[in-house]
């Protein structure tokens, strides 16, 4: 079977992209002389291009994509990190033939370098977009691999819950091996095929291609007796870590001076990551602050002019990793709210928190009108210029509510917190507490800068909405 896991598929990726890509400047060539009467394009009657930049071209492309892991099959089954991942890979190795062209071969057009690039993406994004919509048609017979999870706790709940969500790309689980807790029977759809000690078995007829072990940690003495037993099968084991006993931490897997090792405090964002987004705040902070001056020097008249007390209200927030700031913000309460914050605490049903309401009586007039579209935020660009907040990021909450936190919900604050985020854009307060506190780990979990932009993309849309906000 051509498997999207296997080598032979692999192969035939790197083929096709390498063809593809040398199609791609062909088709440049091709073009480039039509486009000379366009404005600012200098007329060529003839396409400087050296033969040997035929052979440059696709070697660049064939080490920078196997540096970047581009064929790697565990970075394929969700299709927005594998389109990240070419992408970064295109980019990456135009800007080396970039510097090809430009140390040895500066006749070659600009526009030509640019047409070519803009193909080869577009290219090499189609036919795996192609690829999946025609995988997708097929239909689940066209299985790639075929899981079996063993325990069916919480933990193996979560795993099943995820994998099922590439089913499209050829991932079936095929059932769970154990007996299913009370807390973990509620909608799940797989029916129990066996005990553990059926796993062996099961795997020669079923054909399966990975275990993955998601067992509690009160039966992990089962564990050892299990990975012995499937030694000597072909096929993949993989141990999902009790979901509980390590969710406080942003666990990862690395070699420790040559002992592997289960590191539970590695940071949620890598160094690349976190250099960018630092970045970013840096600059669109000092350039927000400068546009939204004047918007700013309005609200703080006008909230001065409502009711007695300071234009602007410092409140001690806890950021990133449970270091507390003091977070700025145009005063919409009355003076000394926070001292009558028990008259609007109220929990529900199943006893979780909710802080905040949408007819607070400590809210001023014109409070209501600045918070529901979000001016009462705008000092906060101070916070991220100083680097003790981020423009995207779980929001910063209250000492007070973070004591009130389970311990699962602690590892929002892994990250730096925000102005906006996750949550903000998919329901803001019309979520409580406990519920907000999934779409920050969402984040988290899923972190990448494409979710960035596309948070702040959607944030002034719900701000003009106003829903939620209160």
């Amino acid at each position: 079977m051509f498997r999207r896991s296997s080598v032979n598929f692999a192969l035939f990726s790197l083929i096709l992209d390498l063809a593809l890509t040398t199609g791609a400047i062909s088709f440049a060539l091709m073009i480039r002389p039509n486009l000379s009467g366009f404005p600012g394009m200098v007329t060529y009657y003839r396409i400087t291009f050296e033969p040997i930049l035929f052979l440059i071209l696709p070697v660049i492309w064939l080490v920078t994509f196997l540096s970047f892991s581009v064929y790697d099959p565990k970075k394929r089954y969700r299709v927005t990190e594998e389109i990240q991942q070419l992408v970064s890979a295109t980019g990456f190795a135009s800007l080396v033939f970039a510097g090809v062209l430009y140390f040895g071969f500066r006749e070659v057009s600009r526009y030509l370098f640019a047409i070519f690039v803009v193909t080869d993406l577009f290219l090499l994004i189609g036919w795996r977009l192609v690829f999946r919509w025609i995988y997708r048609m097929v239909g689940r017979q066209s299985i790639d691999r075929r899981a079996l999870i063993v325990g069916a706790d919480i933990s193996g709940h979560r795993v099943y819950e995820t994998l099922t969500k590439f089913a499209d790309s050829g991932l079936e689980v095929v059932g769970y091996i154990g007996d299913r807790s009370a807390e973990a029977d509620d909608g799940y759809e797989l029916s129990p095929i066996g005990n553990i000690e059926d796993v062996p078995y099961l795997v020669r007829k079923l054909e399966i291609d990975d275990v993955i072990i998601a067992l509690p940690r009160n039966a992990y003495e089962k564990l050892n007796k299990l990975v012995h037993n499937l030694h000597e099968m072909p096929v993949n084991v993989r141990i999902v870590p009790d979901y509980f006993s390590l969710a406080l931490f942003r666990a990862t897997a690395e070699e420790f001076a040559g002992v592997p090792m289960i590191n539970l405090r590695a940071p949620a964002l890598n160094e690349v990551q976190r250099l960018t987004k630092r970045l970013t705040d840096l600059i669109c902070s000092g350039l927000l602050l400068v546009v939204t001056s004047p918007i700013m020097l309005v609200t703080a008249i006008l909230v001065k002019y409502d009711s007695a007390g300071p234009v602007f209200y410092r409140q001690m927030r806890v950021g990133e990793n449970g270091h507390t700031f003091g977070m700025y913000k145009f005063r919409s309460m009355v003076v000394d709210a926070d001292q009558e914050v028990n008259k609007i605490i109220k929990k529900d049903v199943d006893g979780n928190l909710i802080h905040k309401t949408e007819n607070d009586p400590r809210v001023t007039k014109i409070g209501k009108f600045i918070r529901r579209t979000s001016l009462d935020e705008l000092p906060q660009l101070i916070n991220v210029f100083k680097g003790e907040m981020s423009l995207v990021g779980p929001r910063p909450e209250m000492p007070w509510v973070i004591e009130n936190y389970e311990p699962w919900q602690l590892k929002r604050l892994s990250v730096p917190q925000g102005i906006t985020g996750w949550w903000q854009v998919n329901g803001r307060s019309d979520k409580p507490m406990h519920l907000h506190t999934e779409e920050d780990l969402y984040y988290i979990q899923n972190y990448t800068i494409w979710m960035d932009i596309y948070i702040m993309l959607k944030t002034p849309w719900v701000i003009l909405r106003g829903k939620g906000a209160y």
